[in-house]
Formats: structure tokens, sequence, C-alpha cells
């Protein structure tokens, strides 16, 4: 499917954003190996999250939908079952990394498979600390999908990761829950710890010392009535789609705020973007709270802070949409230290510099990284997204600030983490937001 993206004005309005992704992966997982009825609300709808789903219940777990609440019926630590055939992690690969921890432990054998594109992305990272634990693991040359896990007790590690992941260290904390001791990991850089505050929340122990981070093996956990908070790394489109088109003044409600996370909005306020956050509170120790974005012309007369290793790591999602920020902003960007975008659903670095320049911009594509030359107007093109949602609604964001047409390939991509992403879009910018659809700025020309 082709969506095209034209000028259409400013996005105006209020709009709750789907579920955090990332939050919504781990409720599930830990709702599936604790004990009793979980109920979640605001679960993310994308088809990442949807194939956690259909892997936990091959695993002998319950879901069910009761008034808008996703409810899993926990099996307990060790109460999963052998599934009859592979488990297909679709395009996700938090779905795959944090779910082999959880099966390193099981005492039967279990595959992960994905898709095309998963199953080119490494997965030695994992497979190595799952080695080191006692857990065998076979897979394609290369650390690739089809993983086999036969687990069953593992024994405790301290481990440093060699790259900053959330992912990886998630895969070790959950592995950690079913070791003969305390499992620990440090990471090089810190990432979002999603997964060490579920954890608390469920019942597991799990403490920080000396820069490392613990885990405790054998807790009873327990069942969690729980609420997902807006994703920041969907907000993220939008923030940056009102900053560019004048007249906006965008109001997005309930987003996650997590700390590891905030370093996006620190990043966006220090590049003066018209940006503030109200009525913040906490829940289950997760921050949320309401942005609201207005366009200011002089924020795009700047220059936005470089981006180095600590800053890539903190805001990994986000970069191709600050890349798009950066073409339109007159001083441009410079980012480095991000060479994990290679292995994302695409070479995210690659087609980036690709798309820009085909809109304009004057790229240069880095190694680890990319160099922006910022301030000139870009004008519509033919993007090719390689099926990569993030590339999707990062050119969708482009498209509204370009001249002409933009013609975003694949857009059904963008529903892997936000479904109804383009009737969203649309409703804003034609000032009926609340996600009823339509917008005179996005339209389907075409299927296919």
């Amino acid at each position: 499917m082709m969506r095209s993206i034209r000028y259409a004005g400013p996005l105006c309005g209020t709009i709750r954003l789907p579920g955090d992704k990332s939050i919504s992966h781990r409720y599930a997982m830990l709702a599936a190996i604790a004990a009793g009825e979980s109920r979640i609300r605001g679960f993310a709808s994308g088809r990442d999250c949807r194939s956690t789903l259909d892997c936990l219940r091959a695993l002998g777990v319950d879901t069910r939908t009761e008034e808008g609440e996703l409810v899993i019926a926990g099996r307990g630590l060790r109460g999963l079952k052998e599934p009859r055939a592979p488990l297909d992690a679709g395009n996700s690969g938090t779905t795959v990394r944090l779910l082999a921890g959880i099966l390193a432990g099981q005492g039967f054998p279990a595959t992960l498979c994905g898709d095309a594109s998963l199953s080119r992305r490494p997965m030695q990272r994992i497979i190595e600390p799952l080695r080191l634990m006692g857990a065998r693991v076979d897979s394609r040359e290369g650390g690739l999908l089809p993983l086999t896990l036969r687990g069953g007790d593992l024994k405790a590690i301290r481990y440093e990761l060699p790259v900053a992941s959330a992912q990886v260290k998630s895969c070790v904390l959950l592995a950690g829950l079913y070791a003969s001791g305390a499992t620990a990991v440090r990471e090089p850089l810190p990432t979002r710890d999603h997964t060490e505050i579920a954890l608390a929340h469920f019942g597991a122990a799990v403490r920080g010392e000396a820069g490392w981070i613990l885990v405790e093996p054998g807790p009873t956990l327990r069942a969690r009535q729980l609420e997902v908070p807006g994703d920041l790394s969907s907000a993220a489109f939008f923030l940056a789609a009102a900053a560019l088109v004048p007249g906006s003044d965008l109001r997005l409600s309930g987003i996650g705020l997590n700390r590891r996370r905030r370093a996006l909005l620190a990043y966006l306020q220090d590049a003066g973007m018209d940006l503030r956050v109200e009525n913040e509170s906490e829940q289950a120790g997760e921050a949320r709270g309401d942005l609201r974005v207005r366009h200011d012309p002089g924020f795009l007369e700047g220059r936005l802070p470089a981006i180095g290793k600590e800053a890539a790591a903190a805001m990994i999602d986000e970069i191709p949409v600050l890349a798009v920020l950066g073409a339109r902003c007159a001083g441009g960007l410079e980012v480095a230290g991000a060479q994990e975008l290679r292995y994302k659903e695409s070479d995210r670095l690659a087609l980036l510099a690709a798309n820009l320049k085909a809109m304009g911009a004057e790229v240069e594509e880095l190694p680890d990284g990319l160099r922006i030359r910022g301030g000139k107007r870009l004008r519509g093109t033919d993007i090719v997204t390689a099926g990569d949602h993030r590339m999707a609604m990062a050119f969708a964001v482009a498209g509204l600030a370009a001249e002409g047409e933009t013609r975003i390939h694949e857009a059904e991509c963008a529903d892997v983490s936000f479904p109804g992403f383009w009737e969203t879009l649309a409703a804003c910018t034609s000032g009926r937001c609340a996600g009823t659809g339509g917008g005179m700025g996005v339209r389907e020309p075409d299927r296919g």
C-alpha cells in the first residue's frame, strides 16, 4: 500500500497514542509467568505485540479481552507448556530476545522463528550469555533465526554487555529468574529500564549494586492490574510534525515518561522546541503525563545538538525522525555512535541517508551515524521504507513539510508499532483530532 502526503495545515487538538510497545511486551510476558489473572488496559495493539501474545498462547497461556482490557491467566514461573510448533515472532526482535530468556529456564525445547527481516537480525548477543548460563541454543550460521533452546536449570552469571541493549539486558535478567543464584548484568551505557521496573512490580527482587543490575532467582510473581501509558517513541513523530508545520498546537495525552527515555524530551527542549510536560503522575513505577508542543519559527533557525554514543543509546528509536528535523533546521544535525541502527528492521542509517537525499537534503552517511547539512526545503518524492515502520512514519512527517507530493511505499508497515497512524495524522492535520480519521494531507492513492 502507498500513502500520499502533502502539506495540509497545522496540527491541532488533543490525541491519545497507542500503548507503549516496550512496556506492553514486558507486561504480557511477566503476566504469563505470574500466579493469577492480570488485567492490562491500553495494551499496544501493533503487530509486534500481537506476535508476543501469539507466542504466549502457543505456550499454553490463556488470554482474552474484556471491556477494553487484556486479561492474561498466568501459569507461574515454570508452568508454560511445550509448544507444538515453532514460535513465530513475526518482525518483533523484542519478542525473540525477551522470550528467549524465559524459554531458557523451561524444561522443554522450543524454537523461535520470524519473518525474513527478523531472520537477518543478529541474535548472537543473546546466544552467548544464555549459553554461559547453561542453556543449549542452536541457530543458523552467524547466530541467525531460527533459534532452538533447550533449557532447564541455569547457573547465575555476572555478564557485562559488549553493546548497550535493553533487549539483551532483559533477556539475561529474565533468564536469571531461573538461575541457581543472583544473576547480574552491567551495561556500558544506561538503556531503558522497563524490565527492571516491571519485574519489581510483579514481585521479583531486583536491585542495583556498584553499577550492576542484580535479580534474585525463583520469585513468586503475582498478577497485577496495569495500565500501559502512551508510547513516547510514537509521540516523537507528532512532536516533530508540530514543530515543523506553522500554526501547530498539539497535545498528546497520557504519554509514558520513563526516566531513561526522557532524554528525548530534554534533547528537544535544549534544542529550543516549544515543548511542555503537564499533569505528570506515576503508576506501577512508570511516569506518565501530557505533552504540549507548539510551532516556533525560531526552532527551525537553530541547530539540533549533536547526538553522540550515549544519546544515541538513549534515543535509538527516535533518531529517524530527529534526522528529518535535522534536515529542516538551519544548522543541521550530526549523529555518531548509532551503528545499532544498521541492525534494526532495516539498515536505518543507509535508508535515512538515501531518502533524505532523494528529498533534496545534503547528507553524508557515516559508519556509525549521519552528517546532515540542514536548512534546505525538502521536496516530495517516492520514499523507500523496506517495510520499516519507523521509516514510514519519519518520512510521513517529512512529507508534511515538503514541497509537492511525498509517496510512502509499503506504508502499511506503520501498523507494526502504531495501528491507525495514518488516520491519526490525517485527523490532526484537518483539525479533527481524537482519532476520527480522514483529513486532507494524507491519502491512500492505491493498493498493492
